[in-house]
C-alpha cells in the first residue's frame, strides 16, 4: 500500500494525483488486460466451437470412409465370389464337355465298328453271290455242253 507524506492540510496532492493517476493507468492497463482476455475468451471459444464441429465432421467422415471401406471389402469379397463361381461353372462346362465329346466319340465309334461290320458282311454276300451267280453259270454251261453233245449223238 502507498504511503502519502503529509503536508498542510493533509496529504500531498502531486503525489495522490501521482498515485492516481499510477492506479488509473494500471486500472485501464487491467481493463484493456480483461478485454484482451476476453478477445481470447471470446476466440477460443469460437476456435472451440469451430472444433467441435470439424470434430463432428471428421467423426462423419469417418463413418463414411469406414462405409466406404465396409462397401468395398463387400464388393472384393463379391468379385471373389463371382469369380469363384465362374471358375467353377467353367470347369463344370469343360467337364460336360469332355464327357459329351467322349460319349459322342463312343458313339461315332460303335456306329464306325458297326459300318465296318456290314461293310464286311456285304463284302462277304457279294463273294458268296459272285460264287453262286458263277455256279449256276458253270451248271448251266454243264447243262448246254450235255445237250450239244446229245444233239450231236442224236444227229449221227
Amino acid at each position: 500500500m502507498e504511503k502519502f507524506n503529509r503536508v498542510v492540510r493533509g496529504y500531498d496532492p502531486n503525489e495522490v494525483n501521482a498515485f492516481l493517476d499510477e492506479v488509473i493507468k494500471k486500472v485501464e492497463l487491467m481493463v484493456k488486460d480483461m478485454k484482451e482476455k476476453d478477445r481470447k475468451i471470446e476466440e477460443l471459444s469460437r476456435l472451440e466451437r469451430e472444433n467441435q464441429l470439424l470434430r463432428g465432421k471428421l467423426e462423419q467422415y469417418r463413418r463414411t470412409e469406414e462405409t466406404m471401406n465396409r462397401a468395398i471389402f463387400m464388393a472384393q469379397k463379391t468379385s471373389e465370389q463371382m469369380r469363384l463361381n465362374a471358375h467353377n461353372e467353367r470347369e463344370t462346362i469343360i467337364e460336360e464337355a469332355k464327357r459329351n465329346a467322349n460319349r459322342i466319340i463312343n458313339e461315332a465309334l460303335l456306329k464306325a465298328e458297326k459300318t465296318e461290320r456290314e461293310a464286311d458282311a456285304l463284302k462277304r454276300n457279294i463273294v458268296i453271290f459272285k460264287k453262286r451267280v458263277k455256279d449256276i453259270i458253270e451248271t448251266q454251261l454243264e447243262v448246254v455242253d450235255q445237250i450239244e453233245i446229245l444233239d450231236l449223238e442224236g444227229n449221227r
